[in-house]
């Protein structure tokens, strides 16, 4: 019998303002992208550089005026000071060439619908308020992620933000060294996962 697959990825939450994302493509996998990283990080630094963009990238562009679009073809000097590439082409020697031009510069890569390619996935997130959780299938199944997603938005409730709140607030009051502080959160917060 075959042992199931661990999926070993480390998540980690970005702050995208501090870091200089570029989009190569303006189809519907780059508008994708585009999306939901504003949606997580409206205020991210982000170049798109594309030859045309649909008209959802157009419309995401008249919201977030901070986005820097370059209306061309990619050029290798669009790599320079970024931190980290999204390649969204639907040329697909293009996007392992700029994934080897990028990777010359230590840049984190992630090209779509080519896991083998990719340093790091961008997995379906659900927030609310301050609350956020990243779901990674690793690659396997982003469908499945979707789904999930959908169902914790829908299931989780609309008072996390205030209770988040109140235990921040609890916690600032809170005297005695970092163990003592854990120990009291964990028993106030113990509840929240009860069966």
């Amino acid at each position: 019998m075959q042992q199931p697959s661990q999926n070993t990825l480390y998540p980690v939450f970005l702050k995208l303002e501090k870091l200089n994302v570029l989009i190569v493509g303006g189809g519907e996998v780059g508008a994708e992208k585009l999306r939901y990283m504003l949606k997580s990080s409206p205020d991210a630094n982000i170049m798109l550089v594309a030859e045309t963009i649909n008209d959802e990238i157009t419309e995401l562009l008249q919201e977030n005026k901070a986005v820097k679009l370059q209306l061309r073809s990619y050029q290798t000097s669009d790599l320079e000071g970024i931190n980290i590439a999204i390649i969204a082409t639907d040329n697909k020697s293009l996007n392992t060439i700029i994934r080897e031009e990028a990777k010359q510069k230590n840049i984190l890569v992630n090209v779509a619908d080519t896991p083998e390619l990719c340093d790091f996935y961008l997995g379906s997130i659900v927030t609310k308020g301050d609350l956020k959780i990243a779901i990674s299938t690793n690659g396997k199944s982003p469908t499945f992620a979707k789904r999930l997603r959908e169902f914790m938005e829908e299931n989780l409730p609309d008072s996390i933000p205030e209770l988040l709140n109140n235990l921040h607030v609890f916690r600032n009051k809170l005297k005695g060294d970092f163990k003592n502080k854990v120990k009291t959160l964990n028993e106030l917060t113990e509840e929240l996962t009860a069966k």
